[in-house]
């Protein structure tokens, strides 16, 4: 293991050999998935100088998110609101095309080829800094040795990162053909006459927006009152809005009791969720269904029970500050460890945890881990929802300004949502940004940094911002939060 000093930079540490090693040799650290926590811990770990092995059960690294997940969603979001764009924007913007069709063949591909870079560049990593990948199960015999598809493996540390997958519900038997989850959902052979999606979550309203957009027939079935679960409600209503205006019907407070499969499709049975007290069962037909309900952590197959690991009662490795199992020697990241499911949180578990091992500080801030709703438009938040401010009995200040009254946003032609900041009433300490409109998810990370490093409304409304630009909305919202904006 390379000597690495308790403070200091990457010049003071010994980099490792330009000899790939064999898993004959000891390893400082055994990460356990190669998604974004595990290849990030993995990359980070060996930049510091440790010895690193990787392993998944895949043969390409990146995990759910870079295979079936985050980038071939995006992929798809992306082709489709250019269709919609192309075929209904462009004429009122002087731009004539002639007839504008989906080639779903193509696009497929193309979100492929995609995929296939992405991963690629992983590779390309762990071969930069000489992380030693290899593919197949592993399961863990001791805090110093990993079972790799029957082989033994020294190791100084483990780190988990198996990730997670797909809920499902009891009952209902995924085929990923007729009833999918995501994965069957990306990969669709033709647009489906009427798709059923169960959870009106993050993964049913983007995977609802493509197949809608392509032209499929949506309905959402959610048990809730209200779509975006952990969503500033004002944020959702509004989504729930525009998706309805895109043709996405929705069923709230309502449950499946039932899925049967016909010769010409499926008959979903629904009825009113328990929460309305209302009875009566009703028949849906449709010839795909996607079960979007969430997803699990994955621990089963690596012997957590016999180390005595401790979960929760959702089934996640519960840590400590420092990421600590309840098993010296062995740590765990990203979807397998309580909080927000999310490719970026676990990205800054992996950084966090390799600089912990290495010897280095790491903070993060847990609480303020953005979240995304790619739709469009996009959804955006960081921080406390105001439903949450007012559960706590807070005191607080709000201030809001529409995407209508932005010159960049009404020159897009894309002028749908609003910035909504919730401040201190005492102090003007930024509590919670909420964003629905163009590029939400870009516009969160100022709000974002701002927030980690205790800025106030104020701060933000202060800082020059480009004209005409986007960003500008939050400025305003920003003044709107402590004084008035000036531009409504």
């Amino acid at each position: 293991m390379a000597r690495v000093q308790e403070k200091g930079t990457e010049a003071d540490v010994k980099k490792p050999s330009a000899t790939t090693p064999g898993l004959h040799e000891e390893f400082d650290v055994t990460v356990i998935g190669a998604g974004p926590g595990g290849y990030i811990c993995a990359v980070r770990a060996a930049q510091l100088g440790l010895k690193v092995l990787c392993v998944d059960k895949r043969k390409e690294a990146g995990g759910t998110c870079l295979n079936v997940g985050c980038i071939p969603s995006k992929a798809l979001l992306h082709a489709t609101e250019r269709l919609v764009e192309a075929r209904d924007l462009f004429p009122r913007m002087g731009i004539q095309c002639g007839e504008v069709k989906a080639d779903l063949a193509a696009m497929m591909a193309n979100k492929d080829r995609i995929v296939s870079e992405t991963v690629k560049g992983v590779a390309f990593l762990f071969k930069k800094y000489q992380v030693t990948f290899r593919t197949g199960h592993a399961s863990i015999k001791s805090p110093d040795c990993i079972v790799l598809d029957g082989e033994e493996v020294r190791t100084k540390r483990i780190v988990i990162a198996t990730g997670s997958a797909p809920a499902t519900l009891g009952g209902i038997e995924i085929d990923e053909k007729q009833i999918v989850t995501s994965t069957g959902a990306l990969k669709l052979p033709h647009v489906p006459r009427h798709l059923i999606i169960v959870g009106a979550g993050v993964i049913g309203l983007e995977l609802g927006s493509v197949w809608r957009r392509l032209g499929a027939d949506v309905t959402i079935v959610e048990f809730a009152d209200h779509i975006a679960p952990g969503f500033d409600r004002d944020m959702s209503k509004q989504l729930a809005r525009s998706l309805q205006k895109l043709g996405i019907n929705f069923r709230l407070n309502t449950k499946v009791t039932q899925v049967d499969k016909r010769a010409d499709g499926l008959t979903v049975r629904v009825s009113p969720s328990d929460a309305t007290g209302a009875e009566g069962e009703e028949a849906l037909s449709c010839d795909t269904l996607l079960v979007a309900t969430g997803r699990r952590p994955v621990t089963e197959g690596l012997g957590l029970e016999a180390l005595d690991i401790k979960r929760d009662q959702r089934g996640h490795i519960i840590i400590d500050e420092n990421f600590n199992t309840s098993c010296p020697g062995i740590y765990a990241i990203g979807d397998v460890v309580p909080g927000p499911m999310l490719a970026h949180k676990a990205e800054e578990e992996g950084y966090a945890l390799a600089n912990h091992l290495a010897g280095h500080p790491h903070h993060i801030r847990r609480d303020l881990i953005p979240g995304v709703i790619y739709t469009h438009p996009e959804v955006a938040m960081v921080g406390a929802t105001e439903e949450s401010l007012k559960a706590q009995n807070a005191t607080y200040r709000v201030g809001t300004y529409p995407f209508m009254a932005n010159g960049r946003a009404r020159a897009n032609c894309d002028t749908e949502g609003s910035v909504k900041i919730l401040t201190c009433e005492r102090t003007d300490t930024l509590l919670g940004i909420h964003i629905i409109g163009p590029s939400a998810g870009e516009l969160i990370a100022e709000p974002a940094l701002a927030m980690n490093f205790g800025a106030s409304a104020e701060d933000i409304a202060l800082s020059c911002h480009a004209h005409p630009t986007l960003s500008e909305a939050v400025k305003e919202a920003a003044l709107a939060a402590f004084d008035r904006p000036l531009n409504l």
